[in-house]
């Protein structure tokens, strides 16, 4: 047997109970931050943000991962990154948010065993020589996701906001950075995706205030690796909001991310989209799906797919793929009053308070109090898709989402809801599969159906023959009821209630098996660490990524984050505070700012592991 089938062996076996790692080293003890590069040049490098980052021990979320085609060793990692926040303020404080949230680049040579953490270059602060390669215009990127094409070139999507002069312009604007092998295509696949090539803005969105106009959202994409006419192109999808709908746009590049097509609109017959995911068949036939939510037109809760037969040039109206029961997590705005504040503890939130009575998607403190009592983050129904490349004989593409089960709908007594405000439900993890040649679709199946628990944020991969799926579940919460969120009781006390769990398919996703469990640790996903210390943010999704046999996923996490007292809010008994440091000053009645942001209080990390 060969050394790359025993590799791929190893990685179809169970992942060890304990072997998780972390892709982000936001501390000294765990290594710090290095420069993109010095990664990649040797050469040293440092500046503020990332001694920042070194020791921040701060937020990650919405992580992204991507197994080399070439070499399933190196796998890149991305997140929202929140570690340079607190750059440039001095090392005793006071400290000041007037750093960037940015686009992680977490490399690992070894199979996902150990990362290096880095950012991705451009962000403010960045004097690198890789920084004026950075064509970009923005303070702050978010919503990674990571591709590989099959010579060993790795592309970065994100979306990103913030004006860097420091106005409140939001942008909104699509970028993607490519990396590839210093050495060449013919070079060692070990350093493949680890020179910064540069950074190009795909779509800008409108320079205005609060997100207004138009602003890019959501992003997707995906590279050609099948060897045919199309191969090497990288297609890249967002969702574009303004004032009046929704809409999934898409663009494509034929010479490895220098320059991108103008923007098309895939979803002119249909409103209220979001969640676009890329799938590309082995033919080269290119689909793009997402969730659409029900309007007052008749329009339906359901998965929808766009496809391309000429490379991504051009695209048939959406279809619909399978109707669902949405499970979106809702309450009744009720904020209590804001404690004065004399600085702010994060960059670019407002707080604000929603109007009394009007709908919430996530409840904690203050502007952000709920009717209910609960505490809980934003969850919405969202849909996954992939396709095996290497799989000629088949043009299939593989869904999954997270919805809620049919018959597990239950009254709330609360304003609390998944269904809608009053109504609960239980949601799983279901999966379809569509036929790209005849529109045939599989009935729904739930992946793994648990009588206990909610199962949610799914991410589906294939490869080889392989599928392979991951997602959040709750089914260790031992205070679960369908009538209300993840991790809380009936008194809206919080609980650690969340783990990574995965399964594996070797036939085309009609039986699953190896379902197991990720994360070694339990953790609770409310913590109130957004919107100056007053909300929980888990971010939007999970990720997995695979070649053949050998895959690896990757997830938010809380099992680092210090719980605390939150000063502002005496007597608090929901268990979602985190350590902070505020005083109080009587004579301007306000309270100051967080002072120990370095102490564990937003020790929000991202969490990888092998996966089945």
């Amino acid at each position: 047997m060969s050394k790359t089938s025993l590799r791929f062996l190893f990685a179809f076996a169970p992942a060890l109970s304990g072997a998780d790692v972390s892709l982000t080293h936001d501390s000294a003890s765990s290594g710090g931050y290095i420069s993109a590069y010095t990664i990649a040049a040797g050469v040293p490098y440092a500046d503020s943000v990332l001694n920042e980052c070194s020791k921040a021990q701060g937020r990650q979320n919405e992580p992204s991962a991507a197994m080399n085609p070439r070499n399933v060793n190196v796998i890149l990692g991305s997140s929202n990154d929140y570690c340079g926040v607190y750059a440039g303020s001095p090392e005793l404080g006071p400290f000041v948010p007037s750093g960037p949230i940015w686009l992680g680049y977490y490399r690992s040579e070894n199979g996902g065993a150990s990362f290096t953490s880095s950012l991705v270059p451009g962000y403010p602060g960045d004097s690198s020589p890789y920084a004026k390669l950075a064509q970009i215009r923005t303070a702050s990127a978010g919503d990674p996701v990571i591709t590989w094409d099959s010579h060993g070139r790795a592309f970065f999507g994100s979306e990103t906001s913030g004006d860097p002069a420091g106005t409140k312009k939001s942008f909104g604007d699509q970028f993607v950075a490519t990396f590839d092998n210093p050495q060449g295509e013919a070079g060692n696949t070990l350093n493949d995706g680890k020179r910064f090539v540069g950074s190009v803005i795909v779509a800008k969105g409108t320079s205005a205030p609060n997100f207004l106009g138009k602003f890019n959202d959501k992003t997707a994409i995906q590279a050609d690796r099948t060897g045919g006419a199309c191969d090497g192109n990288v297609y890249f999808a967002w969702s574009r909001f303004t004032s009046k709908s929704s809409n999934i746009y898409f663009s494509r590049s034929t010479d490895h991310g220098a320059t991108w097509s103008p923007a098309a609109n895939l979803t002119s017959n249909v409103q209220n989209v979001q969640d676009p995911d890329i799938a590309v068949t082995a033919n080269g036939h290119v689909y793009v799906t997402f969730d659409q939510g029900s309007t007052q037109n008749g329009q339906t809760d359901a998965v929808l797919a766009a496809k391309s037969s000429d490379c991504g040039a051009t695209f048939g109206k959406p279809t619909l793929v399978t109707s669902f029961i949405p499970y979106n997590a809702q309450d009744v705005s009720s904020p209590k009053p804001v404690p004065s504040a004399s600085a702010l503890d994060d960059p670019l939130l407002s707080d604000s308070p929603q109007a009394t009575g009007s709908s919430a998607r996530d409840c904690g403190d203050f502007a952000n109090a709920c009717q209910s009592g609960y505490t809980f983050f934003r969850r919405v129904t969202s849909a996954r898709s992939s396709a095996d490349q290497k799989d000629a004989g088949r043009e299939w593409v593989y869904i999954v989402y997270d919805a809620t089960k049919p018959g597990t709908q239950v009254a709330t007594n609360t304003t609390y809801g998944s269904v809608q405000s009053g109504i609960g439900s239980q949601s799983g993890i279901y999966f379809v599969r569509l036929d790209g040649q005849t529109g045939a679709v599989t009935p729904p199946v739930l992946i793994d159906s648990q009588s206990s628990g909610h199962q949610f944020f799914p991410d589906i991969s294939a490869d080889g023959g392989y599928l392979h799926a991951v997602w959040w579940d709750s089914r260790n919460d031992t205070q679960y009821s369908p009538a209300r969120p993840v991790g809380n009781d009936a008194v809206g006390k919080t609980y650690p209630s969340v783990d990574a769990w995965a399964a594996v398919s070797n036939d085309k996703g009609s039986t699953w098996v190896a379902k197991q469990k990720l994360s070694a640790v339990t953790s609770n996903p409310n913590y109130e660490q957004f919107s100056n210390r007053t909300v929980p943010f888990a971010g939007d999704y999970l990720w997995v990524t695979s070649v053949g046999g050998a895959a690896f996923s990757v997830w938010t996490d809380w099992r680092d984050t210090v719980a605390g007292v939150d000063p502002r809010e005496p007597g608090a008994t929901d268990n979602a505070n985190v350590k902070q440091c505020r005083t109080y000053n009587a004579a301007t009645m306000t309270w100051s700012s967080d002072q120990c942001p370095h102490n564990g209080g937003l020790n929000q990390n991202i969490y990888g592991s092998v996966s089945p």
